[in-house]
């Protein structure tokens, strides 16, 4: 079993920045794990991709500062490091829907980098104030500071809370933040600023 232990440290060494790298990417944005084999061939992507990476930089290094070698464990320590930049530029160009967008423009895809059309309608209009319709009935305005990545489970932080009951808006007065659990959702509005102050200026009017 020995043979056996050496191999497996063998193998997670190699594969130690593609699993930071894969660690980083998932903790940065709302995709989920994938099972174990998919993992480990993601880490191996990364793992490949920051090697190349440091074998120009080690190289760049050498003729520029004349270095004849590198201190040992140099290469791992830029491994590692490269695979993490690596996975905050992936994780940037996912969560700015970046790639996608340029391809979109030449007409190759019409997909988004987003994991989910929530994700998306949430990471184009956060600037937005939203309307949450609960499955009770109810209706829920207010401004959204934090929303859950997926619909079945996670809360909204709301902000600046009104029920709104056929044409009235009743401000839940004393109340700083609600928690709304996503799973009580039915359906979500987003209203533009512009149509959020005509409204206040609408009630204002008419008070």
């Amino acid at each position: 079993m020995d043979w056996a232990t050496s191999e497996i440290v063998t193998v997670l060494a190699f594969l130690l920045p593609g699993l930071v790298a894969a660690a980083v990417f998932y903790s940065l944005t709302a995709y989920s794990r994938p099972n174990e084999f998919g993992y480990v061939v993601q880490a191996l992507g990364f793992t490949v991709a920051a090697q190349a990476i440091t074998w120009i930089i080690l190289t760049l290094g050498s003729l520029a500062w004349q270095v004849a070698f590198w201190p040992s464990g140099m290469e791992t320590v830029f491994s590692v490091f490269s695979a993490i930049l690596l996975a905050l530029l992936m994780a940037w160009l996912v969560n700015h829907d970046v790639a996608h967008s340029l391809l979109r423009l030449l007409k190759v895809t019409r997909e988004t980098s987003y994991p989910s059309e929530w994700y998306g309608a949430f990471a184009e209009n956060n600037r937005h104030y939203v309307v949450l319709h609960l499955k009770n009935g109810n209706r829920l305005y207010g401004w959204p500071e934090e929303w859950p990545s997926r619909p079945e489970q996670g809360h909204f932080r709301m902000a600046e809370c009104e029920w709104l009951v056929g044409e009235e808006r009743h401000f839940l007065t004393g109340v700083s933040i609600l928690l709304v659990p996503a799973q009580s959702v039915d359906m979500i509005e987003f209203i533009r600023a512009v149509q959020s102050e005509a409204r206040e200026e609408n009630n204002g009017q008419a008070a």
